[in-house]
């Protein structure tokens, strides 16, 4: 797989999953425009999120029914035409349907994804799925500096109206660009989502890789939904721009994510999930320390964002090698499960903001990823090898590194000449 190649990927889903962020540092500028409340102005980031997942569960799958190439053209031309609208919105019931559409449209980032993972040799997979996941988690951290900076210099409607512009080009270079893949199954649009269904239940190490990124993702989303309250607020005094440069601290964890894809290659998944999760809860829990000072506040969300980024890309690295021929659909659950828990934390964030200010958000934030690890201390690493003999040792090579699987609660894939033996 070419590395420009690689590089149009990361690039593409950064840009496109940044649609769901640019309203974050924003919040503050919307209330004030459409003259509504703190909690009303934070369900906007909690719609757009809710908007994702169902087109995770709905749209996503397509990717293993509909030519790959096409779909991300079809759903990239709707994104453009709704931030359009958004841009233009003259009351806030219309900014939030658009955000809700443009969430759903916005999941052609998870059809890239594994539509990168299908075209990577599988010895080299967890790398490459890493190298496109830091071009996506980019987009998430620099959207929010981005959309102040933007918001500072031109107001807020300039954010969404060039993210329209920016989306529509994409659009056209993704479909000159992009190789034909063809559908992966010749089931029915209904059968598909049957089937993802189905999945669920023969894969549990799908939902548990999903449960342990909703932990943290909730935690992660509380954080930067309110964090712009606090800044703009008595104690800060932030401007847009302001809170848009503390943003771009968070872009220093984006680093972790290749070294995550190899952690991945060498079946590390479980272990260095367990030390993702605590280092969650570790940062969740400074930045109630650090409400006083920003450097403190910075640093947690640096450690934060690393949490997120390395349980996001090792739980990828797990479920791809679940079913190679489903990847799409394993996708969608496995999206739809940790947005959902980053729209609850997103809700409850501004929630507990305007009842208990700060202090409530961080026993939240520390909450979520804290209950996640006493889930990942149930996980067991289930015994390798047939009959009477059993090992339970961690894979340590790429050659075993597909057994990475066995840790979350699935049989290591059977690919090559060794599944033909057997």
């Amino acid at each position: 797989m070419p590395g420009w190649l690689v590089a149009l990927f990361a690039v593409s889903t950064g840009a496109t999953v940044a649609n769901l962020y640019y309203a974050q540092p924003l919040l503050s500028t919307l209330a004030e425009s459409f003259k509504v409340s703190t909690a009303t102005a934070g369900a906007l980031v909690t719609v757009t999120q809710i908007g994702y997942v169902l087109g995770m569960l709905f749209l996503v799958p397509l990717g293993d029914r509909v030519e790959k190439r096409r779909l991300v053209t079809i759903l990239l031309a709707v994104t453009a035409l709704v931030m359009t609208a958004a841009g233009a919105a003259t009351g806030y019931a219309m900014l939030l349907a658009a955000s809700l559409i443009s969430g759903a449209t916005s999941v052609v980032a998870q059809i890239l994804v594994p539509f990168a993972a299908s075209l990577a040799p599988d010895h080299a997979r967890g790398r490459i799925i890493g190298r496109v996941m830091a071009g996506l988690l980019t987009g998430i951290l620099l959207s929010r500096t981005v959309s102040s900076l933007v918001a500072g210099a031109a107001g807020w409607r300039c954010v969404y109206l060039g993210s329209a512009i920016l989306t529509a080009l994409l659009a056209v270079a993704l479909r000159l660009i992009l190789p034909r893949h063809p559908a992966t199954t010749d089931l029915s649009y209904h059968q598909v989502l049957r089937s993802t269904a189905r999945l669920v239940r023969s894969h549990p190490a799908l939902l548990r890789r999903g449960l342990y990124q909703a932990a943290v993702f909730g935690s992660f989303s509380a954080f930067w939904t309110t964090v712009s309250f606090l800044l703009t607020g008595p104690r800060f005094h932030y401007t847009t721009t302001g809170v848009g440069l503390f943003a771009l601290v968070g872009a220093a964890g984006v680093v972790v994510a290749p070294v995550a894809g190899r952690w991945g290659d060498r079946g590390l998944a479980s272990p260095m999930t367990g030390a993702a999760l605590l280092l969650g809860t570790l940062a969740s829990a400074l930045t109630g320390i650090g409400a006083h000072n920003i450097v403190l506040l910075a640093l947690a969300a640096i450690l934060l964002d690393i949490a997120v980024q390395t349980t996001l890309i090792l739980g990828q690295h797990v479920v791809y090698q679940l079913d190679p021929a489903a990847r799409a659909r394993l996708n969608s659950v496995y999206i739809a499960t940790f947005f959902a828990g980053g729209a609850a934390g997103s809700q409850l964030g501004t929630i507990l903001y305007r009842t208990g200010g700060w202090a409530a958000v961080a026993w939240l934030s520390a909450a979520l990823p804290l209950a996640g690890l006493l889930y990942w201390m149930t996980e067991r690493p289930l015994a390798r090898g047939s009959g009477r003999r059993r090992i339970f040792t961690w894979p340590s090579s790429s050659r075993t590194a597909g057994c990475a699987t066995c840790s979350s609660g699935a049989p290591p894939p059977q690919t090559g000449a060794g599944a033909q033996r057997r």
